[in-house]
């Protein structure tokens, strides 16, 4: 069997049936596999996805004193900014275009380190790396870890019930998993530690650099607002971890075909170009699909890319040494053939 068919943890309604289709499971069996999920009870293997969620949690209590205490015009620009762009472009940076598709290289680890640690850490490396090769590999497939056709709640709780990496790989498998991770900075259990824990991360490691990641962003953000500004960014963080579990629900078209003849020019699968994900995050996800290893994915005029901007500047200053630009590509295949043939109607 192919290692994408297997290194995500299967749930318990599977992926497809016996004829290959597609499964899609009712509302009580996403929410009882979702519980089943951060049950550290049953299972210790449970603890990262457990952890995803308890970070969520633990800030909501931030956002509501922002409402309840903090809620002025600043505060509320401030909120907006942080948690759409700012948090926004940084998950494209760091866990989509470097985690995942290795877009482009640091110069050493002290800037690799600086670009993890930009915003507040919400988001596990490891939920997010792996799966995301199977969704490309996979896209809008049986076994897409965010199949859009499976519903919002699919694509939603999806970092739980489908984006773990199984915990019975044996040692070759488990290897290549780390062969994906390696890049990231994030240090690999032993096959041993995976084999107690499930997981690629050590839950005393993952625990200790969020908690020192917390600390030093809410000490920052104190020494220049006070506790106005910290609540307020630490709840726009919680914000912005919620949104982003809906982004694929919506990016592949909920499930339907909702491409655009002159502007989706991937048509392996549903993804679309959403002009706010865009803007705010540099996520032209048809684009991306198009060309995913590609460290710009805004390649007309109008598709802003904050994350290309970071890429780019981080290169001219010398703390990236090397990207993937697929614009020319891009203009040369798709667009101006497009383009050609347009006129000649």
């Amino acid at each position: 069997m192919p290692f994408l068919d297997h290194v995500l943890q299967t749930p318990a309604y599977g992926w497809k049936d016996s004829n290959g289709t597609f499964i899609k499971p009712t509302v009580g069996q996403i929410f009882r596999e979702f519980f089943s999920r951060l049950n550290v009870f049953s299972s210790r293997k449970n603890w990262l996805p457990l952890f995803g969620w308890l970070k969520v949690l633990a800030l909501v209590p931030c956002f509501i004193l922002f409402f309840a205490c903090f809620f002025h015009w600043w505060t509320l620009l401030a909120a907006f900014i942080y948690s759409m762009i700012i948090m926004g472009t940084h998950g494209t940076i760091w866990h989509h275009r470097y985690c995942t598709h290795n877009a482009f290289t640091f110069r050493n680890k002290f800037w690799r380190f600086i670009t993890q640690h930009l915003t507040v850490n919400m988001v596990p490396e490891e939920i997010y790396v792996v799966s995301h090769h199977v969704h490309h590999a996979k896209s809008d497939q049986p076994g897409d870890p965010y199949n859009a056709e499976g519903g919002f709640l699919y694509c939603f709780l999806a970092d739980a019930n489908h984006q773990p990496i199984a915990k019975d790989l044996n040692e070759e498998d488990y290897n290549k998993v780390k062969l994906l991770m390696k890049h990231t900075g994030v240090r690999a259990n032993t096959y041993k530690q995976y084999k107690r824990w499930g997981s690629y991360a050590h839950p005393a490691r993952a625990i200790t650099a969020s908690l020192l990641n917390w600390l030093f962003w809410y000490l920052v953000f104190y020494l220049i607002g006070g506790n106005a500004l910290a609540c307020t960014l630490f709840g726009a963080a919680a914000f912005w971890a919620i949104g982003v579990r809906t982004f694929n629900y919506e990016g592949h078209g909920k499930g339907k075909d909702k491409q655009r003849l002159s502007t989706d020019f991937n048509k392996d699968d549903k993804s679309v170009n959403q002009f706010w994900p865009g803007i705010v995050a540099g996520e032209w996800h048809n684009n991306h699909h198009l060309y995913p290893r590609s460290a710009r994915s805004g390649f007309k005029p109008y598709q802003i890319d904050f994350a290309w901007c970071y890429i780019f500047l981080m290169k001219k200053l010398g703390m990236v040494s090397s990207y993937r630009d697929s614009k020319k590509d891009f203009y040369k295949y798709y667009y101006l053939p497009y383009l050609q043939q347009k006129n000649r109607k």
